[in-house]
């Protein structure tokens, strides 16, 4: 080979004595420590490529979510004793107290308590679904982070109890009003169902949903049992404050709410705006609901409802923030809040019903869950 060393794949000779020192500058420059001052590394993730790497070391997962759950230093869940020793081969802790399930991890007493899936997956799909428009369905989930749909879909449900805000403070101001039936259309259904459930409008075979949206300000819902007019004032009276500006549309139910607020009415029959009286605001929101029943999750149940109500309502209150804010918020809120899949099923001991009030029904009782030692 005419003095030439030996070559490699990329037919560099390094026995030639400036390819090697070439090759070594290189070498040492790949093999540097990166530089987290440089503000890449450290800075928050703006983007769904950014979470995903930055959560994908458990480590950072961990400390996350200590910072969310402890700022002040970790404590026992069980009895609130900061001593406590972090076992780092499992990353759980074990409180120094004498009493049961003694370890427990970061997970204890959170939506992803008793979840055999790691944080990072539990993260992505936070991501998706807190920023996802039209949301995302179980399927696509199990699909992007590897489990299978059910797992999905019961993390789903998990995120969105999360979402739920449970405010109890009044709207005021300026507050739109309107109803809306959720539930399929006839033509669709299967011959059987068809016959059951009937072929007429309005609420048969259907789901009423009433919504309150304040201007500039936040959207509410109910879930009502009818649209009569004790159920829809009933249901304002309690959500919206005396003497507020109410616009609805021409809807007789709404009729004699000028006792306690300033009522007045676009009867789309004839124009959907006049001036400031309109209610394009809530067609707005239901617009985005039709849209992610329709095309994302196809077929909800009844006794599921809220739950998507309540993911749906999140997004659209927090619309002005960016991705990772919204993020963060579901993330804060996962703290206190559990749902097993016995419950979520209707095989619990719990009764459902709409956070927002609304249709009760009991579940068959829960047989008694043996204890651990260890909480996960």
């Amino acid at each position: 080979m005419g003095g030439r060393g030996e070559e490699d794949f990329w037919g560099r000779d390094y026995a030639n004595p400036e390819t090697k020192e070439a090759f070594a500058r290189v070498t040492i420059y790949l093999t540097q420590p990166i530089c987290y001052d440089c503000g890449m590394a450290e800075r928050e993730p703006e983007t769904l490529v950014e979470a995903i790497r930055h959560f994908s070391d458990p480590d950072v997962c961990l400390d996350f979510m200590v910072s969310l759950r402890w700022p002040d230093g970790v404590k026992c869940p069980t009895c609130g004793d900061e001593k406590v020793t972090f076992m780092a081969s499992r990353r759980v802790w074990q409180c120094k107290g004498k009493h049961p399930k003694r370890q427990f991890s970061v997970k204890v007493g959170t939506i992803f308590e008793d979840s055999p899936v790691g944080l990072d997956k539990w993260f992505a799909t936070i991501w998706l679904i807190s920023n996802a428009k039209n949301g995302v369905s179980s399927a696509e989930i199990a699909r992007s982070i590897g489990v299978t749909q059910k797992t999905a879909w019961f993390m789903l449900d998990r995120i969105r109890l999360a979402m739920q805000t449970g405010t109890f403070e009044k709207l005021s101001g300026h507050v739109e009003v309107d109803e809306t039936y959720i539930g399929g259309k006839a033509r669709f259904m299967h011959p059987g169902k068809r016959k059951a459930k009937g072929t007429a409008r309005g609420m048969v075979g259907k789901v009423a949903v009433m919504g309150l949206l304040e201007r500039h300000g936040d959207f509410q819902y109910r879930i009502v049992e009818n649209t009569k007019r004790r159920t829809l004032h009933g249901e304002i009276s309690r959500a919206v404050a005396i003497g507020s500006h109410i616009y609805s549309d021409a809807l007789a139910s709404y009729r004699k709410l000028d006792d306690e607020y300033i009522h007045k009415v676009i009867d789309h029959a004839e124009a959907y705006v006049d001036g400031e009286v309109h209610t394009n605001g809530l067609e707005n929101f239901w617009s985005l609901l039709k849209r992610s029943i329709k095309g994302t999750y196809v077929s909800i149940e009844p006794f599921h409802l809220f739950r998507y109500l309540d993911e749906q309502a999140f997004r659209f209150n927090n619309r002005e923030m960016t991705d990772r804010q919204r993020f963060a918020k579901v993330a804060a809120s996962v703290i206190g809040k559990r749902l097993t899949y016995r419950e979520l099923t209707g095989k619990g001991s719990a009764v459902w019903r709409t956070p927002k009030g609304g249709r009760i029904k009991p579940w068959p009782r829960k047989s008694p869950a043996s204890s651990s030692s260890s909480r996960v």
